[in-house]
């Protein structure tokens, strides 16, 4: 397992707009107090930060979950209020405890489905001449 934080990436630009988009920047200030409020339960390991255009505009505020060698998911339809901030942070936990970022069909996000938009598998490349894992 990789020593770089998780990264929580949200859309903080509207491409149709043209301008920065405060429902994102909203989001992004209060996921990192909840996270920070959270640390006990999912860790201190996790990034958030502010993005350009996830694409994704047709489905409100974008949410991507990211880390070192494990699926990168995306949640869409996101508000700011208290319960899907709690199912952001609840997932945090969980995303973290996944060794691959993926646990199978039978294992849920807790979000609801609506909000899920996909699914990037870890690509993995290995070295041959070291062994040495890069994603």
């Amino acid at each position: 397992m990789s020593n770089e934080p998780h990264k929580i990436f949200v859309c903080t630009v509207c491409r149709h707009k043209g301008q920065m988009c405060q429902p994102g920047y909203a989001l992004v200030s209060q996921l990192k107090r909840a996270l920070q409020l959270a640390v006990p339960v999912v860790g201190d390991d996790f990034e958030v930060s502010g993005t350009a255009d996830i694409e994704s505009c047709s489905r409100g505020c974008t949410v991507a979950y990211k880390a070192t060698g494990e699926a990168i998911y995306l949640f869409g339809d996101i508000d700011a209020g208290e319960t899907d901030i709690e199912d952001l942070v609840d997932y945090a936990r969980r995303y973290r405890e996944l060794e691959n970022g993926y646990g199978g069909s039978s294992v849920r996000h807790g979000m609801r489905w609506t909000a899920s938009q996909g699914r990037i598998p870890a690509a993995m490349i290995v070295s041959e001449a070291d062994g040495t894992v890069l994603s």
